[in-house]
């Protein structure tokens, strides 16, 4: 498994040259999300699986566009269904305290890449599938997310401009990760 550090390195040379692209696909993501707000559980699901779609494409070097980040409107209902799934496992992990709440985020956390890379797949079998790679990996996740933390702070003193950086850098690196992840499990 490759390091953080290393995950974090390929995510910005795939980015390298592909920044405006990358930052238009997911300032139409915020668009899409606010417009959609009022429905927002219904559009959830697919807006993430989009956002995967065009993540792992954009790490894996292929052909990366905005329209990706509504494909996951293409398989509506399974997106839709992991998307409540995952967020009543999580809670419910959540009320018996936030510790396996944050355990139970980790291992849902590849439900989306896995549901793009196989779009017959369900639901139920993609949070399976995200939990069993999981194992054994929760705490390399958690800390590459940490690892965002200090830039995350600095985005926020740029009054959240920085932020249009960091959302594509830390979707890529974890698209990185779950690319990595997939290799060896």
């Amino acid at each position: 498994m490759n390091t953080n550090a290393t995950l974090m390195q390929d995510a910005r040379e795939s980015l390298n040259g592909k920044w405006t692209s990358a930052i238009g696909t997911y300032v139409l993501y915020v668009i899409v999300s606010s417009a959609l707000s009022p429905v927002a559980p219904i559009a959830s699901g697919p807006l993430q699986l989009g956002s995967s779609i065009f993540s792992l494409n954009l790490a894996s070097g292929k052909k990366a566009e905005y329209s990706q980040i509504l494909d996951g409107f293409k398989n509506f209902a399974q997106s839709l269904v992991a998307f409540l799934l995952v967020s009543i496992f999580t809670f419910l992990w959540m009320l018996l305290f936030i510790i396996p709440g944050i355990v139970a985020s980790l291992a849902y956390s590849q439900t989306f890449y896995i549901m793009a890379e196989n779009e017959n797949i369900k639901a139920g079998e993609a949070i399976k599938k995200s939990k069993a790679m999981m194992q054994g990996h929760k705490w390399q996740l958690f800390c590459l997310g940490w690892r965002f933390f200090g830039w995350f702070i600095l985005a926020m003193l740029t009054l959240g401009i920085g932020l249009l950086w960091l959302i594509p850098y830390v979707q890529v690196s974890l698209a990185n990760f779950y690319k990595t992840l997939n290799k060896h499990v």
